[in-house]
């Protein structure tokens, strides 16, 4: 690793505009430490804690910070750099005028921005509709019914909502954090161009996913081969090295369109894995075909590559060994996330850090996606690196 150090200790500090005060980041890693049985992996996880520390591109920022930060927010990038992340993610959506954003989904803006307390308010497709007659409190907005100019009127926020709401104020749920003791309720939203601009400002590499569109293809004239196509050209315009870049999708039909048609970008597109596979997920022969068809990386999620076993021993399921044969890299989501934890850990999180040691020691994962990703960068400093 060649980029600067930093000190776990002060690295929140840096992230300039928010006003949130924040735990001392190590005491997360130190925390989960704490929780595991005793072991050669806990000792050196917790006589490490004085560094140095060093970004690494092993941890991989989840749409920024959210543990802590509203996601794709300016604020949630600027932590997720400032704990060591080496690639930062946004993901792509779209806006009327056909304007790339980061969000989570194009129609999530309901719960992810403030858009129900503002004027744009009559814009969303589903106006805020409380819980009654026992059916949940509900909105709908999406970044396809607004301008670039209007989204980024909007403060980006913790994407939490209380389904029993009866009211707008209730439905906004603020965030409960364990990490930061007042999470910013209006973080500074982000075009793709602004995270193109930010993350090589401070010097992380970009993972972009293209987001499934909730509206109609071709939109207003754009196509899906255009949207998978503008993603990359924002990067070429911002003279973005293609090995800087790692493009992802769920749909493999967008990653044959990358690797076809943008081989300077083909190496390191990503396939990412949906749950829904992980019933019946991809055989050994399946990894094969898809790495003779040019794919390099996978991206399964977490429970796909580790369970815990009759002992209560996390080790790493079939599939992982089989598309460690493959010859595929492998990267996966998301450390700290709820889903992960429940399906993983129960109520034992401390196993989460041993979880991450056996996809980095015995499956070979080359980065993990954390909602925290100081801990990731903790754990590879001191462990994995």
């Amino acid at each position: 690793m060649t980029h600067r150090s930093f000190s776990l200790l002060n690295m929140l500090m840096l992230a300039v505009g928010t006003a949130q005060a924040a735990t001392n980041p190590t005491d997360r890693a130190l925390t989960l430490a704490a929780d595991l049985p005793a072991s050669a992996l806990k000792d050196r996880l917790q006589n490490c804690a004085s560094g140095p520390f060093y970004p690494t591109e092993f941890s991989i920022a989840h749409r920024g910070a959210p543990l802590g930060y509203p996601e794709h927010s300016r604020e949630g990038y600027i932590a997720a750099a400032n704990m060591g992340a080496g690639i930062i993610e946004c993901d792509v959506t779209f806006t009327k005028d056909l304007e790339l954003v980061c969000r989570h989904s194009q129609c999530d803006l309901a719960t992810s921005t403030n858009i129900l307390r503002t004027e744009l308010a009559n814009t969303c497709r589903q106006p805020f509709t409380p819980a009654q007659n026992g059916e949940p409190a509900s909105a709908q907005c999406c970044t396809s019914d607004i301008t670039l100019a209007e989204f980024k009127t909007l403060c980006a926020r913790p994407d939490v909502k209380n389904s029993q709401a009866a009211n707008i104020d209730e439905y906004l749920a603020p965030l409960n954090s364990p990490v930061i003791d007042q999470p910013n309720q209006c973080g500074t939203v982000m075009s793709h161009r602004d995270s193109v601009e930010l993350i090589r400002d401070l010097g992380a590499a970009f993972i972009p996913e293209l987001k499934r569109p909730e509206v109609a293809m071709p939109f207003n004239g754009f196509r899906q081969q255009d949207y998978a196509n503008k993603l990359l050209t924002e990067y070429q315009q911002a003279g973005i090295p293609a090995n800087r870049v790692y493009p992802q999708s769920f749909s493999f039909e967008d990653v044959r369109h990358w690797i076809e048609t943008h081989p300077e970008f083909a190496e390191q597109t990503i396939w990412l894995v949906p749950r829904t596979l992980q019933i019946t997920p991809p055989t050994l022969q399946e990894l094969r075909s898809l790495r003779s068809r040019g794919l390099n990386i996978i991206a399964p999620p977490i429970p796909m590559l580790v369970w815990q076993n009759s002992k209560g021993q996390v080790v790493p399921t079939e599939f992982a060994r089989a598309v460690k044969a493959s010859g595929l890299k492998i990267i996966t989501w998301t450390f700290e996330s709820a889903k992960a934890t429940a399906a993983v850990y129960g109520d034992q999180p401390g196993l989460m850090l041993e979880a991450l040691d056996v996809l980095a020691q015995d499956i070979g994962v080359s980065g993990v996606f954390s909602d925290w990703p100081g801990t990731v960068t903790y754990y590879a400093n001191c462990v994995n690196d």
